[in-house]
């Protein structure tokens, strides 16, 4: 998910990979019960007509665009997000149709920061607040599942890195 390992350079590993918190999906699913909830009671209770059949197919037609834009389009976005953290980077993923990957190089990261609400703590999720010295500046990923897990994660391949850099110094 995310990082082919074939993308993946000579000592890399990976750490951990994710996407967001299915909480994101909690709002699609609602809207998908209350469209079909909402256009089956409109085909049961429409009246006989002439142009009942054309209705019943505007009734179709309409639910399957709201599915759409409103259930489906949402699932494949947090179905094709995904977050990579290895020891040289942290990669962000998106895209359904065409794809956009960022790479944040752990040499780069200044600052790692986690925010969570009350519903958050309790879902276990959080905004992951990233600072560079790159070109992203800051990165702020929101929904991110076991949030503590990940930024203690991250703090250790940080480590990790700068380790790494100050014996290739000293080598040199």
């Amino acid at each position: 998910m995310g990082l082919p390992d074939h993308q993946m350079t000579e000592g890399e590993r990976r750490i951990r990979s994710f996407r967001p918190h299915w909480k994101r999906l909690i709002v699609p699913f609602l809207a998908m019960i209350l469209i079909i909830v909402a256009s089956g009671a409109a085909m049961f209770f429409m009246p006989a007509f002439e142009y009942a059949s054309y209705a019943l197919l505007a009734v179709a037609v309409i639910t399957v665009g709201l599915l759409t834009v409103w259930s489906f389009v949402p699932y494949l976005r947090w179905k094709n997000t995904a977050y990579v953290l290895t020891s040289h980077r942290f990669t962000i993923s998106t895209g359904v149709l065409g794809k956009s990957v960022d790479d944040i190089p752990m040499s780069k990261v200044t600052t790692v920061s986690a925010d969570q609400t009350l519903l958050e703590r309790m879902l276990g999720c959080g905004t992951l607040v990233i600072e560079s010295a790159g070109d992203q500046g800051r990165v702020t990923l929101r929904d991110i599942p076991h949030i503590q897990d990940v930024r203690a994660e991250l703090f250790r391949a940080l480590d990790e890195a700068a380790d790494e850099e100050l014996s290739e110094r000293g080598g040199r």
